[in-house]
């Protein structure tokens, strides 16, 4: 059985839900799994500001904050950020740049990765941001495992570098259609996941 962490950031709850999806078909695969967020880099009068922030904040507060340990416990790891300016947001960004020693040592070489995002826009740079999120892959040793067109959700869905979603300034929440996509994307995760570990 495979152990996938589901790693990500959400300020108002949409790639929460896509990370939600991740974890639902990566459990359908069988695998053992562990969804968790970053730490926020916001100060709180910025959440404050925000009555979605505000609200999803309080929300997930029982979801634990990821750890170095969660990286070296898994076999697979899938990212998920919202896009910022085409990159991922900072607060994930600040979690991947903690993960020097466990890079020093390999023990992130030859994980199964993945990313998935949201943007406020169409064409608000998800794919520059999951390409973002496959960089450190690369530089980690990991294996990346897009959803390609491996399920013909991906047709209606996106894209195959991974599952994404157009929030419209955050006043729209994930289609079926959209979390299906998220769904395959953590079963195919967990099956190649599963595969290698074999």
């Amino acid at each position: 059985m495979a152990k996938v962490a589901i790693i990500y950031y959400s300020a108002t709850g949409t790639t929460y839900e896509l990370a939600k999806a991740v974890e639902e078909g990566a459990k359908q695969a069988g695998a053992e799994t562990r969804l968790l967020k970053v730490r926020e880099l916001a100060p709180d009068e910025a959440i404050a500001s925000n009555e979605g922030w505000t609200k999803h904040r309080l929300e997930t507060q029982d979801v634990p904050e990821a750890t170095l340990a969660d990286l070296e416990w898994a076999d697979a790891i899938v990212l998920g950020a919202p896009t910022r300016y085409g990159l991922p947001a900072a607060q994930l960004k600040q979690f991947i740049d903690t993960t020097g020693p466990l890079w020093g040592q390999g023990k992130l070489i030859n994980k199964i990765a993945s990313a998935f995002t949201s943007a406020a826009t169409a064409h608000g740079g998800h794919e520059s941001t999951i390409l973002a999120l496959c960089n450190t892959f690369y530089h980690w040793g990991s294996i990346i495992v897009g959803p390609g067109y491996a399920d013909p959700i991906q047709f209606q869905a996106g894209n195959p570098y991974g599952t994404s979603f157009t929030s419209q300034n955050g006043t729209v929440s994930p289609d079926e259609t959209a979390l299906a996509s998220a769904r395959f994307q953590g079963k195919r995760v967990a099956e190649t996941a599963d595969k290698f570990k074999s």
